[in-house]
């Protein structure tokens, strides 16, 4: 059994071997000078900080020499009160348990603008919610920007070599290249793959069916925790060609409820998963967070490792079953290595990748990110559908009303049918703007290989200029609710600016609104999750004429704080408590109840 060392002790050895290095130096020295031993302790005690603070100054400086030289200007820096900006890390971790996000941020840029340089114990980052700088970053100057080892490092005990951790191509003979995942993708998905598949298979229901259920019962249902097993068991049938089933355990109670208890110490496996998938999450997202802190915590053991023996205990069978297959095809002459683009009718997107490499750890970090891509971000996206749903009951109707029209309140989609719902497209990218699945981007942090400037958004400014190893966060969230690209109504949820003149805003610069990426790294299952978001939300909508929000129904701990409703924008509107780890999702839940559609009701 190999045994693994913890993540963060080679960080940390790294660190304490780079401020040795004054320590040995005066050491040395003493052998050709006479130092008395007091004085030598102390000059390696001052040693130190005074390498240290050496070291940061020059940077400085020759960052702004640099820049000079690039006729650019290093972006406005924010400040905190406490040296090196200990108070603005304290803050930022209380913003993240207990704050709305983008608190903080939007404060710093209201003050300084769309970007800004902040250093947090001399960790300097530059953040940014401009749409010119973000396609900088993400399409006009894609080559520049690469994701980096910094952010590779704090990744890796989950993410490992897969496409979100990785550059263009995995530094392994054995690794899959980001050409061989797309024509793998668009092997064996195309835009109808998912409509025509979920048209012929009742089993696409089950969560619906689920539903009624328990609202027969007469309580209230945990819709985020359902919408997650529907995609977790559409994920995993696409990836592995068969599902896992989680549908098939016991929807959660409300848990102040007697059942409640008994529930939670009979949990499925299914669930066990789905609770340790989104731990894992929790906790890559904190060492980003943290910054080169974080390996200092983690320098005995790897805080994932209990919650990824729990996924891959889920994983692991399912590749050696995939592998032996392979190896079964092979030694029977049916299939050749690399044959990528050799198709075959029954081919799972996994016989895809096994075709592309027969290394377990690859396959296993593409299979997990792609996991990630495929349930976290579709069942984020549709949690905040239904809830905007209940928020709003006249979008509600009308969206029930075309779905009505084109489909009856019967029959199943079919791929024409979603595409011709101009309003339900509408409905969902106005639930991605205002909720995008990845919010915040410090997951995307690229980090610059070589000095470079970015568009200033003052166009009588100076360019900014971005050194060379600098991380560059940017936040989809805070860009979609800017007001000056969404106009003065940007924090209000309607669909209609999607079909109205207020698309010109969009069209006059695409890059504002990007829920799916851009460039080179953008979402290559953007009309699978599209589709996959229609066939469900059509189905619901036949099946129920009207919903509410069931707030009693959860923990009081996980509720806005009253004080939100005091503050301007979505915080003061929203009655939920929205979060992200690696992608968006609701605090406590999103627990509704709803009213099944009467048989003759045409909405």
């Amino acid at each position: 059994m190999i045994m693994r060392v913890p993540p963060g002790a080679p960080h940390v050895l790294r660190f304490l071997l780079a401020l040795s290095v004054p320590v040995v130096f005066i050491y040395i020295c003493s052998y050709f000078v006479n130092i008395p031993t007091w004085a030598l302790i102390l000059l390696q005690v001052v040693s130190v900080p005074a390498y240290v603070a050496a070291r940061l100054t020059n940077r400085h400086y020759r960052q702004v020499r640099a820049a000079a030289r690039y006729g650019a200007v290093l972006p406005p820096a924010h400040n905190g009160k406490q040296f090196a900006n200990f108070d603005v890390l304290v803050k930022f971790q209380n913003i993240y348990k207990n704050g709305y996000p983008g608190d903080g941020l939007t404060e710093v840029h209201a003050e300084l603008g769309g970007t800004f340089n902040l250093a947090i114990l001399w960790d300097t980052t530059v953040i940014t919610n401009d749409a010119n700088i973000i396609k900088a970053v993400l399409a006009t100057d894609f080559s520049n920007f690469i994701k980096g080892k910094h952010f590779q490092a704090f990744m890796y005990s989950v993410l490992g070599t897969g496409v979100f951790n990785a550059d263009v191509v995995i530094e392994s003979v054995t690794s899959i290249s980001s050409k061989d995942m797309q024509v793998s993708l668009r092997n064996h998905s195309s835009s109808q793959s998912f409509v025509t598949d979920a048209s012929m298979n009742h089993d696409k229901d089950e969560a619906i069916i689920k539903m009624k259920q328990r609202l027969q019962e007469g309580h209230a249902v945990d819709f985020q925790d359902l919408i997650s097993r529907f995609t977790l068991d559409s994920a995993t049938e696409f990836l592995f060609g068969v599902s896992v089933n989680s549908q098939k355990s016991p929807l959660p109670y409300p848990p102040r409820s007697a059942a409640a208890a008994h529930q939670q110490e009979n949990a499925a496996f299914a669930d066990q998963f789905v609770r340790a998938f989104s731990r894992v999450q929790d906790t890559i997202a904190a060492r980003g967070r943290l910054g080169y802190i974080w390996p200092f915590l983690e320098i005995f053991s790897d805080k994932t490792a209990d919650d990824m023996k729990v996924v891959d205990s889920l994983l692991n069978p399912i590749l050696e079953k995939a592998l032996e297959h392979a190896r079964n095809e092979k030694s029977a002459g049916l299939r050749k290595d690399n044959e990528v683009e050799d198709v075959h009718e029954d081919d799972t997107f996994l016989d895809h990748l096994v075709r592309c490499t027969t290394d377990k750890q690859v396959l296993h970090d593409e299979i997990l990110n792609l996991l990630i891509a495929g349930r976290d971000t579709t069942a984020g996206t549709l949690t905040f559908s239904i809830y905007f749903l209940c928020m709003y009951p006249d979008i509600l109707a009308r969206l029930r009303r075309e779905i009505l029209e084109a489909v009856g309140p019967y029959r199943r989609p079919d791929y024409d049918d979603i595409k011709d719902m101009k309003y339900l497209r509408a409905f969902l990218n106005e639930v991605m703007r205002l909720y995008p699945a990845v919010p915040f981007n410090v997951r995307y942090i690229r980090y610059s290989i070589d000095d470079t400037t970015v568009p200033n958004p003052d166009p009588n400014g100076k360019p900014f200029f971005v050194p060379a190893g600098t991380p560059v966060t940017y936040s989809v969230l805070l860009m979609h609710r800017r007001t000056d690209y969404w106009g003065e109504d940007a924090h209000v949820f309607d669909p209609d600016r999607f079909l109205d003149d207020r698309i010109q805003l969009l069209l006059a610069n695409p890059f504002i609104f990007l829920p799916f990426n851009a460039g080179p790294r953008i979402c290559l299952g953007q009309q699978f999750a599209y589709n996959e978001m229609s066939f469900f939300l059509i189905r619901l909508l036949q099946n129920f004429s009207s919903m509410d929000l069931r707030p009693e129904s959860q923990d009081p701990a996980t509720l806005p704080p009253k004080e939100w409703s005091k503050f301007p924008g979505r915080k003061g509107i929203d009655k939920m408590f929205p979060k992200s780890h690696l992608t968006a999702y609701a605090n406590g839940g999103m627990w509704v109840s709803m009213k099944e559609a009467d048989v003759t009701d045409t909405a």
